[in-house]
C-alpha cells in the first residue's frame, strides 16, 4: 500500500477519524476498503478510502478481501488528530 506523506484533512475527515477512534468501527477490506460505523456504512466512502490509503485508518489485524474486521486509527492518524486543524483564511 502506498502512503501519502502530506495530508490535508477536511473537517469531515477529522470527524471520521474521531468516530473510528471512539470505537465500533469496522472495515470491509478490499482494494478500496469500506468503512462501517456502528454497523452502518459511512456516508462518505471516498473520504474513508482516502484515510485508509493515507495510512490513517487500518484493520486491527490481517484479513482477507471482503472480510469485515474492526478498524483502528493508526499512530499517524492519531498524530493528525492531535495536530491543530487548518482553518480557511
Amino acid at each position: 500500500m502506498e502512503f501519502i506523506t502530506e495530508v490535508r484533512l477536511s473537517g469531515r475527515d477529522r470527524a471520521i477519524l474521531r468516530a473510528v477512534a471512539a470505537g465500533d468501527a469496522e472495515l470491509s477490506w478490499g482494494a478500496e476498503p469500506d468503512l462501517l460505523l456502528g454497523g452502518r456504512y459511512c456516508c462518505d466512502q471516498p473520504a474513508a478510502h482516502r484515510l485508509a490509503r493515507a495510512g490513517l485508518i487500518a484493520p486491527v489485524r490481517v484479513c482477507a478481501t471482503g472480510q469485515r474486521v474492526p478498524a483502528r486509527v493508526t499512530p499517524a492518524g492519531m498524530r493528525e488528530l492531535s495536530a491543530p486543524a487548518l482553518t480557511a483564511a
